[in-house]
Order: structure tokens, then sequence, then C-alpha cells
């Protein structure tokens, strides 16, 4: 288990950019896949975008394909999600997980062991 605690959401109009950031309190990220997730109201949380304990492979769902990008920093010990070209759609409470894994990305939730508390996006028409 690592503490996660993700920030940047907020309150933003269509076509409008939003980061959002996961920083682990007082551990290292280095040896953990990390992603993001989703939540919207009365929906299951889905998976957004993963990336590789050495940022060497990425994924992301279809829906955002094109428009958010995860990065890492490990000298910040830091994940992002850049997010762009928001939609209506992409509201909902953004998770922040990570897996202590060598292999893939991770696109499901049972992949991660680690959650974040969530931090809500509101994209307005």
């Amino acid at each position: 288990q690592v503490p996660l605690v993700e920030s940047g959401g907020g309150l933003v109009q269509a076509g409008d950019s939003l980061r959002l950031s996961c920083t682990a309190s007082g551990r290292a990220f280095s040896p953990y896949g990390l992603g993001w997730f989703r939540q919207a109201p009365g929906k299951e949380r889905e998976f957004v975008a993963a990336i590789t304990w050495n940022g060497g492979t990425l994924g992301y769902a279809d829906s955002v394909k094109g428009r958010f990008t995860i990065s890492r920093d490990y000298a910040k010990n830091t994940v992002y999600l850049q997010m762009d070209s928001l939609k209506p759609e992409d509201t909902a409470v953004y998770y922040c997980a990570a897996r202590l894994s060598y292999s893939g990305p991770g696109y499901s939730k049972k992949d991660f062991g680690s959650w974040g508390q969530g931090t809500q996006v509101t994209v307005s028409s």
C-alpha cells in the first residue's frame, strides 16, 4: 500500500484543459505502475490511463485517447494526467492508483492495490 494524494480538479467549460497531479506520501513512486480511473455518478469506476513503472508503456481508454496524456516525474514523485479538449461526459471523480508490478500498465481496477481519495472534475457545456 502506498498513500496517494490527488490534486488539480475543478470546474471548467467544455474545450478547456486541466492537469491532475498525484503524489505519494513518504514513498518513492519508482517501482510502481500508476494509473488514473474515474467514476461518474451512478456509474462504475472506469479505467482512464496508465503508465508502467519505467514509463515505457502507456495505455488509454478509447474515450480519452488523443485528448488525455499520462506522464510521470520521478524527481518529483508525481504522476500527471493532462486533460485537453474536455467534454461534459468527462465529468467524474478522478482517482489515482498504484500497482507494484514490473509488467504491463494495468487496465483494470483489480490490477491496482493503492488508491487516492479522488478529485472532482466537472465540465460544463
